[in-house]
């Protein structure tokens, strides 16, 4: 199968070079002039790999790089930029960039980092497999009963803190499934809002409103006779729980304009980092919704509370990134293990593979000591101490704002670390004018969160 290529600049001339590079190497090469362009064609088919400009226009080859990793997190992204720094390379790989080139770059720079972007990539859904690395035995019994789950069609909820492996847990359970052979179509109900969102689950047809030129089948007809995996479904508002509902009770959609329903055999694995029982009490999610989801329970131990897992899945990730950097022989020392032993690991896997990814892209030699891996411990920020004068309202702003640079603007982890839910934080963010400061977060630190497991 063709590898297809997504490649965004805003230079012309660079756009062409890069094209012709790519397409003698037997790629399907897709070019967009802006960022923007690169989300409308993103939306149209699927890319196993982007390569983007850094410094754009209107929006950055880093904001994009964060779109993507918000709606498909296994594409990798490889930046390009005139300003390479060690920070700027920093900077990209913690937002779960794989790799970044410095320009100008030779040809044989870019077919080398396309081949190992490509190479560390699993197909999808056509027999790969997804990997889960364990020793626990809480987390091996989980294990087994998602490969009993896997057999049945009914619907699954995994319950988890972040980082910890949901998106890969629902895929194995995927691909153990007498539907492996079908669609694996994933959906992040926190990173749409409402109105997109509905559309992406239900589809429209042309002229449902303004904008709509064609008809566009939603994630459910895609996902035909396959899963569809409903990341944090805890985000959900309450207009689209009501419409899932009535789409798991009759097995049929209704697109947005459509005359009539669309039949469809879909089976659902719902996720969240939210307790939904503690959200059903307190009025945030639909009981009856809760329960036609909540069939097969499954939830993943944190990785602070499986500890002898970390020289494992260290282990592991030394091996992974060696060959997809193309060094091999990369090991971590014993005063390395121990170090990631001692962390708290609030970003769980996610963040541990992040740590070892920085690691070996930016390792020397062969061996990874503790002063390698730039890691520092995390926890919620002390809140500001008032002072006369001060009001609640600014309390509250200065608490946000503090959270989301200790996260480096995550703002998944900085809603966790506040004990609020996403929504809310996005709430609070536009109500104190801070939607378009989110640059001004970012601190000349690693955060703790990062990479690209669900």
């Amino acid at each position: 199968m063709q590898k297809e290529i997504l490649v965004v600049d805003d230079e012309p001339q660079m756009l062409i070079a890069i094209h012709e590079t790519l397409r003698r190497q037997g790629y399907g090469i897709t070019t967009a002039g802006s960022a923007r362009e690169a989300l409308c064609r993103l939306r149209e088919k699927y890319f196993h790999l982007v390569v983007t400009d850094m410094r754009m226009p209107e929006m950055t080859g880093l904001d994009l790089l964060k779109k993507i990793k918000g709606s498909t997190p296994q594409t990798p992204v490889v930046l390009l930029t005139a300003y390479g720094t060690i920070q700027s390379a920093v900077d990209a790989m913690k937002q779960g960039a794989f790799d970044y080139l410095l320009k100008p770059f030779s040809s044989e720079a870019l077919e080398s980092v396309a081949r190992r972007a490509l190479g560390s990539q699993p197909e999808r859904d056509d027999g790969a497999t997804y990997e889960i690395v364990t020793q626990d035995p809480a987390f091996s019994a989980v294990l087994e009963r998602a490969r009993q789950a896997a057999a049945i069609t009914a619907t699954v909820l995994i319950e988890a803190e972040s980082g910890t492996g949901k998106e890969l847990l629902a895929r194995m359970i995927h691909q153990g499934s007498p539907r492996a052979s079908a669609p694996f179509v994933a959906v992040n109900c926190a990173a749409l809002p409402e109105n997109l969102l509905e559309s992406e689950l239900f589809g429209f047809e042309r002229g449902a409103f303004t904008g709509a030129s064609t008809s566009k089948p939603g994630k459910f007809e895609l996902a035909h006779r396959g899963t569809l995996l409903l990341d944090e479904i805890g985000e959900m508002a309450p207009l689209l729980q009501a419409k899932l509902l009535r789409v798991l009770q009759e097995r049929e959609v209704d697109r947005i304009g459509g005359k009539e329903p669309v039949r469809i055999d879909v089976r659902v694995i719902a996720t969240t980092n939210r307790d939904l029982a503690l959200l059903v009490r307190d009025g945030g999610f639909r009981e009856d919704l809760y329960y036609r989801l909540n069939v097969i329970r499954l939830g993943i131990p944190p990785l602070r509370q499986r500890s002898d897992d970390i020289p494992l899945l260290a282990d592991f990730f030394c091996g992974r990134y060696a060959r997809a950097f193309g060094k091999p022989g990369i090991k971590c020392s014993a005063a390395a293990l121990e170090k990631l032993s001692r962390q708290p690991w609030p970003g769980n896997v996610r963040e541990l593979e992040n740590a070892i990814q920085r690691a070996v892209a930016l390792a020397d030699g062969t061996v990874i000591g503790p002063e390698d891996l730039m890691i520092a411990g995390s926890s919620a920020p002390p809140a500001p101490v008032p002072t006369a004068g001060t009001t609640v309202r600014d309390m509250e702003r200065q608490l946000i704002q503090r959270t989301l640079a200790e996260t480096g603007g995550n703002r998944t982890q900085a809603a966790r670390l506040l004990g609020i839910s996403l929504r809310t934080l996005r709430n609070k963010l536009h109500e104190f004018g801070l939607q378009d400061r989110q640059a001004k977060f970012a601190q000349p630190k690693f955060p703790t969160y990062a990479g690209n497991l669900g």
